[in-house]
């Protein structure tokens, strides 16, 4: 194994460190439904009575938080192999923050699916939630799309953890399976979230796809010209013999 291979083997995250902070933060996010409705007696309303909206909006908000940090480690993977990541801020630093970044959104991808429980307009099921293509009552398939690739972003986050043994090959295995969670996630959205008919959502899915069709070309061209052109190794030269 190469050192490019073997660089980062360990995980830059620790795992119990990351649970404490999930917890937390979802903590701290109930306590604030609960104190907010105090400071403002506006927000009480949708919190209470027959058609509570937070939940709705809370979802939503979580939904583009959760797919733009999946963008952020999806373009900083391939600043890693495309070895722009050298230039700033170095691999090393580059491949923690796009650990990080993947665990993240994945919180809040969990906060997302779990908070819309609180929503009476729907009332999905957690069963619904868990099990994919069972939301008979709306869009079951776009949903259903964006809980599988929920569960395939899990399998590559936890990867992170097993790497070293499943081994590195298995590993890029994994992880090419991004693109597919991410071309998920993006439909999911489109699809069956509420405000793709907004300009400033159509906007925003176009710059997020785009760019990454932008990265991911700049990562083929590059792997393009190095299969065409090799480096060749520099052979030292012999050391001279002394007479």
């Amino acid at each position: 194994m190469n050192q490019n291979q073997s660089e980062f083997n360990e995980s830059s995250v620790n795992l119990q460190s990351f649970v404490l902070f999930l917890l937390a933060s979802t903590f701290g996010l109930l306590v604030a439904i609960l104190l907010l409705p105090i400071f403002l007696p506006n927000m009480a309303y949708s919190l209470g009575g027959d058609g509570p909206k937070v939940y709705w909006y809370l979802s939503r908000a979580t939904a583009f938080v959760s797919l733009s940090l999946l963008w952020l480690s999806m373009a900083l993977g391939l600043g890693i192999t495309s070895k722009t990541a050298r230039l700033w801020p170095g691999l090393p630093a580059t491949f923690a923050i796009h650990e990080y970044v993947s665990l993240l959104g994945l919180a809040f991808a969990i906060f997302h699916v779990l908070v819309i429980l609180g929503d009476h307009y729907i009332k999905f099921t957690l069963l619904q939630l868990l099990v994919p293509f069972s939301t008979v009552d709306y869009r079951p398939f776009w949903v259903g799309i964006g809980q599988f690739g929920f569960y395939v972003w899990a399998i590559v986050a936890a990867s992170f953890y097993i790497r070293p043994a499943i081994g590195q090959k298995l590993w890029r295995f994994l992880h090419y399976a991004s693109f597919g969670m991410y071309f998920l996630g993006i439909m999911h959205g489109i699809f069956s979230g509420t405000d793709t008919s907004m300009s400033w959502a159509q906007n925003y899915y176009w710059f997020s796809a785009g760019s990454l069709i932008f990265l991911f070309f700049i990562r083929f061209i590059g792997a393009l010209i190095n299969f065409l052109f090799p480096m060749k190794k520099q052979v030292p030269a012999p050391r001279p013999t002394q007479g």
